[in-house]
């Protein structure tokens, strides 16, 4: 029998959500909702002024809530499937960690599908370590780490300092928790998954 301490051992450390970044059809437009509606703030911006070809994406922040709305920029890119197959949805649920490598591999070695091996992030600010696995549907979760990063999001992103003159909070203040729609008989499968993979311990079910 295992010690105590070491069958809790806790693998897969997650100090939180990073990020939560959604596929929309209109990133622009979509960023002036969550402004005017809940009062998030713009922060960061990354697209074609910024040297990123491909898309566009907004960070908004209201306390400790960071949200990322992309949109593409040609038919076809992958950004624009995912948003004509679900309309605007969550792609990418991002958790923030002190070891993005260690992360990735003990997930991927409990049988998690890797979507993006570790590699580091670099620009003026610093560094960030980002990993990635899939989950259900169309859904990853990335691995974040951070530590030696003082830039406003990403590497990639460029800061946005202008008074928000749309924004007024509304008192969001985190992320509570989330709900995970998925396939019709699979919800056992996925239960699995998150305790298996993920090292997550089922403490309510509503039936």
């Amino acid at each position: 029998m295992q010690p105590a301490a070491e069958a809790q051992a806790d693998f897969l450390p997650i100090n939180g959500t990073d990020h939560v970044e959604f596929y929309v059809g209109n990133a622009r437009q979509a960023a002036h909702f969550y402004r005017s509606a809940f009062g998030m703030r713009l922060v960061a911006y990354a697209g074609p002024e910024t040297g990123v070809r491909d898309r566009a994406s907004y960070v908004l922040e209201q306390d400790r809530i960071r949200f990322v709305l992309s949109s593409a920029l040609r038919a076809g890119h992958p950004i624009a499937e995912h948003a004509l197959r679900h309309g605007d949805g969550v792609r990418n649920i991002a958790l923030w960690v002190d070891d993005a490598e260690s992360a990735w591999r003990e997930t991927t070695g409990r049988g998690a599908r890797p979507v993006r091996q570790p590699e580091a992030l670099r620009d003026a600010y610093g560094e960030v370590k980002i990993a990635a696995i899939g989950a259900y549907g169309d859904t990853i979760h990335s691995f974040i780490e951070r530590r030696d990063y003082r830039g406003t999001f990403l590497p990639g992103y460029v800061r946005v300092d202008a008074e928000d003159t749309v924004a007024r909070p509304v008192g969001l203040r985190h992320i509570d928790h989330m709900v995970a729609n998925v396939e019709l008989g699979q919800m056992n499968h996925w239960v699995r998954f998150y305790e298996q993979v993920m090292g997550f311990r089922l403490y309510q079910t509503f039936d």
